[in-house]
């Protein structure tokens, strides 16, 4: 298997662990702590924090298929850069209710938007 292959595999997986176990958090100790709009907040970052880290096993699953392929491991990497921008400003505004990082997200949708057309490149551009 390519070491690519199982890097995003492994990372994706590591990713998706996380998104579950800070989803459980934020249902249970959280729950009666936040005010119901910054819950929604919380809850938004960790949909897309489990969305994108499924894609990330998806790039692995690609690379296994498609080894070398830069535009693939381009995505695998912005879409990390994704979830930690994207999803980390979300949870860091709930937890302290700052608004201004709320400014952060729209850099990591970014990111995710790059990287799902990455990921498109990459499989679009293989014989």
């Amino acid at each position: 298997m390519p070491a690519d292959a199982k890097l995003f595999i492994a990372l994706g997986s590591l990713f998706a662990f996380a998104a579950v176990g800070l989803g459980a958090f934020g249902a249970h100790a959280l729950k009666a702590r936040l005010a119901p709009e910054l819950l929604a907040v919380w809850q938004t970052a960790v949909q897309y924090h489990f969305y994108h880290a499924l894609g990330i096993v998806l790039v692995g699953l690609a690379c296994f298929q498609l080894p070398g392929n830069t535009a693939l491991r381009a995505s695998g990497c912005l879409m990390g850069v994704g979830i930690v921008l994207f999803s980390g400003s979300l949870y860091a505004l709930a937890l302290s209710g700052e608004r201004w990082l709320g400014a952060v997200a729209p850099v990591g949708g970014a990111a995710f938007m790059l990287a799902w057309g990455a990921l498109a490149w990459g499989a679009l551009r293989n014989p």
